[in-house]
C-alpha cells in the first residue's frame, strides 16, 4: 500500500473515533490537574495577598497567557492526534500567547524607567518559577501523552512536544496564583524557560510513548 493511501485509510479510521480520543484527553487532563492542584495545595496555596491584586491587569496577565497557551496548544495536539488533519490554522493560534506576552513586555518598557528593568526581569522567585512550574507541569505531561495514545499522531516528537507546551502553561497558570512576579519581563523569562524546558521533556518522551 502507498504511503498516501495508508495515510488516508488511518485518517478514515481515527475519524470515527475522534471523539473518543478528545474525551479521553480531557478526562485524562482533569486527573492530572486534579493532582497538580494537590501538590500546589500541599507545597504553596495562592499568595497571601491574592484579594488586593486579583484585579491588577499584571497579576491577570500571567493567567491570560498561560491558560491562552494551554488552550491553543490543547487544540493543535488534538489535531496532531488525527492523521493527515489539517494543522495551519492551530499552529497560527499557537502564536497568540507570546504575541499577548510581548504586548505586555513592551507596555512594561514603555512605562518604566530603563533602570528598573533588570530588577523586574530577574525578580525575586526565579528559581522557585523555574522548578514549581515543571513540578506542577509533570502530571499535567503524563496526563497529556495518555490521552494522545488514544489517537494516531504521526509525528509522535511533535505531538509530544506540543503535550508539553500545554502542560507547560497548565503548570504555569498554577503557579502564576504563588508567584508574587507580576512584571511581564519576568513572566517572559522564567515562564517560558520552564515551559520550554517541559516541552523538550515532552518531545523526548512522546518520540517514545507517542510511536506507533
Amino acid at each position: 500500500m502507498r504511503t498516501d493511501h495508508l495515510i488516508r485509510a488511518l485518517a478514515a479510521a481515527n475519524a470515527e473515533k475522534s471523539a473518543p480520543v478528545s474525551r479521553v484527553l480531557v478526562m485524562s487532563l482533569g486527573a492530572g490537574a486534579g493532582a497538580a492542584a494537590i501538590l500546589f495545595a500541599i507545597l504553596l496555596g495562592p499568595r497571601p495577598d491574592i484579594a488586593t491584586v486579583a484585579m491588577d491587569p499584571r497579576f491577570l496577565l500571567k493567567f491570560a497567557v498561560t491558560l491562552l497557551l494551554a488552550a491553543s496548544a490543547l487544540a493543535l495536539a488534538l489535531r496532531l492526534a488525527r492523521p493527515a488533519a489539517e494543522t495551519a490554522y492551530t499552529w497560527l493560534a499557537l502564536a497568540a500567547a507570546p504575541v499577548l506576552l510581548a504586548f505586555g513586555v513592551l507596555a512594561e518598557l514603555a512605562t518604566t524607567p530603563a533602570a528598573s528593568w533588570g530588577t523586574r526581569l530577574i525578580g525575586t522567585n526565579w528559581f522557585y518559577c523555574l522548578i514549581f512550574v515543571s513540578l506542577f507541569s509533570l502530571p499535567l505531561l503524563a496526563a497529556a501523552l495518555i490521552g494522545l495514545r488514544h489517537g494516531a499522531p504521526t509525528r509522535p516528537a511533535l505531538a509530544g512536544a506540543v503535550a508539553g507546551l500545554l502542560a507547560g502553561g497548565l503548570g504555569a497558570a498554577l503557579y502564576a496564583a504563588h508567584c508574587t512576579d507580576d512584571s511581564p519581563l519576568f513572566i517572559a523569562t522564567w515562564y517560558t524557560l520552564a515551559i520550554a524546558g517541559v516541552t523538550i521533556v515532552g518531545s523526548l518522551i512522546g518520540r517514545r510513548v507517542l510511536r506507533w
